[in-house]
């Protein structure tokens, strides 16, 4: 049955259990976990990072399943968990094992998040979700609602979430330092995979499937196509049917310490510029601009994203005056304030910098109101395991890290509608644009419908 939005997805609900809240009460858990109980752990995509993810969730466990469409793959990591029955259809491995797992880690390409991580949760399993959360829109608010109605520890793979860097910066930025933030400034160094210009159009020819390689499995829920080498390995990523192009490759790391900040919730108004979309790979550039309402004593926020190089063939940035004389590096993220500005020259909001730096010297941050973790990837399960067994919710929990996922991948519908959409949030709807209507859900391919 398809889960209805109505207004019980307000403000109000959605800050409640946010990164401001997170913290502050624990998960009721289906079960009770004794203190040396060990998890039954599958990993679903083992190889690229799933094989970290795997790797990194067997330290509170044991791994007893592993699935991945690539043969490879799947070999390799049998080899450092001998014991794991092996699986290249997920749904297969539920179909099986559903009864005999406690956790899992999908670390699939994007078009398969959500089918894997919601017949998980169906059966009553905790799951982990490399970023971004999901394909489409629609799907963020999917597995959040089941998350919520199976009461399941959830958490997305954005490890700059464990950094006590970005947890720094996200106390300092609430604690008012550089003054009401009205400006949000994020890049990247990505695409850096095959797309437009240069590829634009499907490839020609038939090649055989290589005998490794489980096509249907990883085509998933995409439509189906032919097998060629342009899709697999990790060349998905600029495709429209398998990957969320450099906005959502990297939008849920890059835009992470503002977004969690600020508490930034529904954005209300979503315009792109780029390369003339094509129906196959993502633009070549892209800038999206985003609007967000105030919120609270927090005032109306505008945030920006830049992708790719421009036509003249510079790197598409934002204003260099911002920068306050310093080199913009090759991904990162300016919040502009009244009183300054905070700089993160990463991909991940580690590291930060308050400018003009004349006016912070001496600056002592705020009293510590996140715990700290300090971990990276490793801290991302480990704070996933303790909310399994009872403990505090993960920081980067599905009601958090699917508003994030949600409005980062409203960027990539705007791109495609080419037009200015007003976005409803609460109810799940565009009161401007609505023709985008159809980029926020697809339809799944016939076998692989929940």
């Amino acid at each position: 049955m398809r889960p209805t939005y109505s207004r019980i997805y307000t403000r109000r609900h959605f800050l409640g259990s946010t990164a401001s809240a997170a913290f502050a009460f624990t998960l009721l858990p289906s079960r009770v976990w004794g203190a040396n109980e060990r998890l039954r752990i599958a990993g679903i995509g083992v190889g690229g990072k799933g094989s970290g993810d795997i790797d990194q969730a067997a330290a509170h466990g044991d791994v007893v399943a592993l699935c991945d469409c690539d043969d490879n793959s799947l070999q390799s990591k049998l080899k450092k968990f001998p014991g794991a029955k092996t699986y290249f259809d997920f749904r297969e491995l539920f179909d099986q094992m559903g009864d005999k797992i406690d956790a899992v880690t999908i670390s699939t390409p994007d078009h398969n998040h959500a089918l894997a991580a919601a017949l998980a949760m169906k059966h009553g399993i905790h799951v982990y979700v490399q970023k971004p959360l999901t394909h489409d829109v629609w799907e963020a608010r999917w597995l959040r609602d089941l998350a919520r109605k199976k009461k399941l520890a959830t958490q997305m793979g954005n490890q700059g979430t464990a950094s006590d860097g970005l947890r720094r910066g996200v106390e300092v930025l609430r604690a008012g330092a550089i003054g009401p933030v009205r400006e949000i400034h994020v890049w990247t160094n990505r695409p850096v995979w095959p797309q437009a210009p240069e590829i634009t159009a499907r490839p020609t020819g038939l090649p055989p499937i290589p005998a490794n390689v489980h096509w249907d499995q990883f085509l998933g829920t995409a439509p189906y196509r032919p097998y060629n080498e342009a899709y697999h390995p990790f060349k998905w990523r600029g495709w429209w049917d398998f990957g969320t192009g450099a906005l959502g490759d990297m939008g849920c790391h890059t835009a992470n310490l503002p977004f969690m900040a600020l508490e930034l919730d529904y954005p209300t108004t979503i315009r792109a510029e780029s390369e003339t979309p094509n129906p196959e790979t993502y633009p070549g550039w892209a800038t999206v601009y985003y609007e967000f309402a105030p919120r609270g004593s927090r005032p109306a926020v505008r945030f920006t994203w830049y992708e790719g190089k421009l036509p003249n063939g510079q790197k598409n940035l934002p204003p260099l005056d911002l920068f306050h004389g310093e080199k913009p590096a090759d991904s990162g993220s300016l919040m502009v304030g009244s009183k300054g500005v905070m700089y993160s020259p990463s991909d991940y909001g580690g590291e930060w910098k308050l400018l003009p730096s004349n006016l912070f010297v001496g600056y002592v941050d705020p009293t510590p109101t996140l715990p700290r973790n300090g971990k990276s990837d490793q801290g991302m399960k480990d704070e996933w395991v303790a909310a399994i067994r009872g403990g505090p919710k993960a920081l980067s929990n599905f009601d958090y890290a699917s508003m994030l996922t949600e409005t980062i991948l409203l960027g990539n519908v705007a791109i495609r509608a080419g037009t200015e959409l007003k976005w409803d949030g609460p109810d799940f709807r565009f009161t401007s644009g609505r023709a985008a209507k159809k980029f926020l859900k697809r339809d799944y391919r016939k076998g692989w419908r929940a």
